[in-house]
């Protein structure tokens, strides 16, 4: 497992999840971490809202939940946001979370020339 406490907390009826979103991106995914949020790319672009309804629909799909259960709380207008999604036990939701890292689409890093090479 990835190792995920530190992005999900328990929140009353449900939970509460740290996503850092990259919008514009040519495929909506989970690709990892950043610092402590799940790193989600969205294909929809940051404007009348459409990378939070597609952030949001992710990870209702991640956690296996409605998206109408899944509430943007903070970061209306920045990358990091927090997500209250209602009726999801804490565990539940952590194992999903390692699931979605574990399985996560991140690109290897960038091309280094590497000297002598041709």
């Amino acid at each position: 497992m990835s190792g995920a406490s530190d992005l999900v907390i328990k929140d009353g009826d449900g939970v509460m999840v740290a996503v850092h979103v990259q919008p514009g991106a040519g495929k909506t995914s989970v690709v990892g971490r950043h610092g402590v949020a799940l790193k989600l790319r969205v294909a929809a672009p940051p404007v009348d809202d459409r990378a939070n309804a597609a952030a949001a629909a992710l990870l209702a799909e991640v956690l296996g939940v409605k998206t109408a259960a899944v509430e943007l709380v903070s970061g209306q207008r920045s990358r990091m946001k927090r997500f209250r999604v209602r009726g999801l036990d804490h565990d539940e939701a952590l194992e999903r979370v390692e699931r979605a890292l574990d399985g996560a689409t991140a690109p290897p890093g960038p091309r280094r020339h590497r000297p002598g090479a041709g």
